[in-house]
């Protein structure tokens, strides 16, 4: 059963330098502790102060009945998006709302917020309670009834007695999943019954800054999908994320039942390099410095445990924990270890290198691969020093270095499902492949556009360079491969992408004393649309391939087209720029090359075997309820999987070490064994990945080709202008 927790879904990201604006206020509660506080009451006037005023916001929306309706209704999605815990009679009762969020948010009174996130939470206790009393019965799967688990275009349920039948299907559903895992029917009510009080105890913990966040979300999203309000605390995770660093002991928490335990250490961190710790230890107190008193943390949230953890760099933090060979009821053991700056390397860009073998007369290419999860840049650090600060581009360039001294013949950069980051690191990024140059244009709400250019002479990499795609890589991914396809500086190889094109800045709503506790948080405001060079805009269209690879996920399902209320594509005048190439002669022959390639590459079908089938199930919305059905479709999966890896073996390719996993073993990410999990989070890292190697492939036939027909390449490469050795 999908259970939806109101939380803040960021995809692609934006930004410029911070913007202080707001003043403080008082902090005491306005309608105690589960309702809105003073603070909160402050914070929603002057978002709303900011984000009617033109001077800030790209497209301003007047704060009306209208924009209050979309509010309610946005509102009541964020709780209850697969209409499962309200009725059409709570709606209804709700209804007196719908034209009076607008005055909620500019008084500050936001206690219609707090009014109907109680009843959601009335109902999740009733819906939970009954799915749990569910468990005791038994269930007949022999027949043709269905989990329609895509409630979204639903109608509210008419009545208590239709929701009891969209919970017993969801249960069954459960249930299901977990007895074609092998499971019993005790150790399956053990586990689900367990699986719905996590869920009761999760909503029971939402704070008041929790509804405060969703609420208020509710509203900047009707502004654009890609504006957002932060509490203090996800201010400070979201800065984190992007400079990849923390301040902290190098564990990767998360939480299982009661506990909070450590999942993973961080190679050259304070834990790491103590040596006491390690992955499965429950962590269940922590004391500040040498002598500060233990506190209990059994059964708190894990964001609350990370806080106390977390701490300025050169601090101490004692740990009482049970050790993971241990029972729950273990012996305690207690470590004192000193915080210190930890890099987030699971986000920073990696290299690796891809060997092509010789074929058709043709020599071995040795193609470099970087893939690069976020556009990241430490802000701060960067303020502090210019010379030494966490960058995406100052990764990449080392990397380039190293790929020159090992005569890398091409370089792939990897931007699969990088939602995006600093728009400062997508121009200088960009401005490792080209000379001198404009790399975006950005149009400001009163319709002043700007180029944003890189003014450094010379390239980082003045050889062969693709780019790979897929419809996850936006905002910030889409302005550097807008880039090079404008420029005609490499090729753009995958899916066409997602279609993200604003611009947004993190306004600080706090602006005193750095040494005083934030209270407001921030806003991620769209302050400006991006264009090409060319003049186009990537919004809802995306950035097109050169050679496009089969679509994953179809337009109407993920991407910025999906949003109602997205900006319209549009297009400016292009600005003067290099020709390097132009690829469209060349195309034709790497089109047919990779089609060959691929008919006999088994991965890349298999893989596209896989997306067909995927999108075929999709599109269906349910799964069915009967065992024999569901048995006959997993024992399929089994099967395949277990003939591809006998086929991988047999053929000398590289095995899956995934392959032996159950296709669905049933079970949340909260009832898997946490260390076990983690290890097989790394495997899949090691997976073959067939559209990686096809995307360096096509780059080596870019290069032979254009080597061996000199007419060609006249074409393609103008070679008074081009920085690249494509044809040597």
């Amino acid at each position: 059963m999908k259970l939806k927790t109101p939380a803040v879904a960021l995809l692609s990201l934006a930004l410029v330098a911070p913007l202080a604006l707001l003043a403080r206020a008082d902090s005491q509660p306005l309608s105690g502790t589960t309702g809105p506080t003073a603070d909160q009451s402050s914070t929603s006037k002057q978002v709303y102060g900011l984000l009617s005023d033109s001077r800030y916001a790209y497209r301003p929306r007047a704060l009306d009945d209208a924009l209050s309706q979309d509010i309610f209704k946005r509102y009541l999605e964020s709780l209850d998006g697969g209409k499962q815990y309200f009725t059409a009679d709570d709606i209804a009762k709700f209804g007196p709302y719908k034209t009076e969020l607008d005055d909620a948010i500019r008084s500050g009174e936001l206690e219609p917020a707090y009014d109907i996130f109680a009843v959601y939470k009335q109902r999740v206790g009733q819906r939970i309670a009954y799915a749990r009393t569910l468990l005791k019965q038994n269930f007949d799967f022999t027949g043709d009834q269905r989990w329609e688990y895509d409630r979204e275009k639903a109608p509210w349920a008419a009545n208590t007695q239709e929701l009891d039948e969209v919970w017993k299907k969801s249960v069954m559903n459960d249930w299901l999943r977990l007895k074609l895992a092998g499971k019993k029917p005790d150790e399956i009510r053990k586990t689900l019954d367990k699986r719905y009080a996590t869920y009761q105890r999760t909503v029971d913990e939402l704070k008041s800054e929790d509804v405060f966040q969703t609420f208020l979300n509710s509203y900047t999203n009707a502004i654009d999908p890609h504006t957002d309000y932060f509490t203090p605390k996800t201010a400070e995770n979201f800065n984190q994320s992007m400079s990849l660093s923390l301040e902290g002991i190098g564990a990767q928490l998360q939480r299982q039942d009661d506990l909070v335990v450590i999942r993973e250490i961080i190679a050259g961190g304070p834990a790491d390099v103590n040596g006491t710790l390690k992955p499965g230890d429950r962590i269940v107190a922590v004391g500040q410095g040498k002598s500060g008193a233990m506190t209990d943390v059994i059964g708190w949230r894990i964001d609350d445990v990370v806080a106390q953890i977390r701490g300025k760099k050169d601090t101490q933090v004692r740990l009482e924990y049970i050790p993971a060979e241990s029972g729950v009821d273990g012996k305690h053991a207690q470590v004192t270890l000193t915080r210190q700056k930890i890099k987030l390397e699971e986000q920073a860009a990696k290299a690796e290198t891809i060997n092509l073998p010789a074929a058709n007369g043709e020599p071995a290419r040795r193609i470099g691969v970087i893939k690069l999860p976020a556009f990241y840049q430490d802000f701060e650090g960067r303020r502090k020093n210019p010379n030494d600060y966490t960058s995406a581009t100052r990764d990449i360039a080392k990397l380039l270095v190293q790929f020159k001294a090992d005569n890398v013949d091409g370089v792939v950069m990897d931007l699969r499902n990088n939602g995006g980051g600093s728009l400062d690191e997508a121009v200088e990024l960009t401005g490792l492949f080209i000379d001198k140059g404009p790399v975006v244009q950005v149009r400001e709400s009163g319709g002043r556009v700007t180029v944003n250019a890189d003014r450094t002479s010379g390239v980082a990499w003045d050889g062969p360079l693709a780019v790979l795609t897929n419809r996850g890589s936006a905002s910030a991914s889409e302005i550097f491969a807008g880039a090079i396809q404008d420029y005609g500086r490499g090729l753009v190889i995958g899916e066409t992408t997602f279609g993200k094109g604003t611009v947004q800045n993190l306004a600080d709503l706090d602006r005193w004393p750095a040494n005083e506790t934030p209270r407001f948080g921030s806003v991620k405001l769209t302050i400006a649309q991006f264009f090409r060079v060319a003049g186009g805009s990537t919004q809802h269209k995306g950035v097109v391939p050169d050679i496009a690879f089969p679509v994953s996920v179809d337009a109407t399902e993920y991407g910025e087209s999906t949003y109602d209320n997205a900006l319209p594509w549009t297009k400016i005048a292009a600005v003067p720029h290099t020709q390097y190439g132009n690829f469209a002669p060349l195309l034709p022959r790497l089109e047919a090359l990779h089609a060959a390639r691929v008919a006999t590459d088994k991965e890349f079908q298999w893989w596209s075997q896989d997306v067909t089938d995927f999108r075929a199930e999709a599109a269906k919305k349910y799964v069915s309820l009967n065992e024999a059905e569901r048995r006959a479709e997993r024992d399929k999966q089994d099967t395949q999987r277990k003939e591809r890896q006998a086929e991988r073996k047999a053929l000398g390719l590289a095995l899956d070490p995934l392959a032996d996993d159950a296709a669905d073993d049933g079970l949340g990410a909260n009832e898997r064994d946490i260390v076990k999990d983690a290890a097989r989070e790394k495997l899949a890292d090691k997976r073959p990945d067939p559209l990686l190697r096809e995307s360096a492939a096509i780059l080596g036939d870019a290069i032979d080709v254009l080597g061996n027909d000199r007419t060609l390449s006249a074409q393609v490469l103008p070679v008074s202008t081009m920085p690249g050795r494509w044809a040597d």
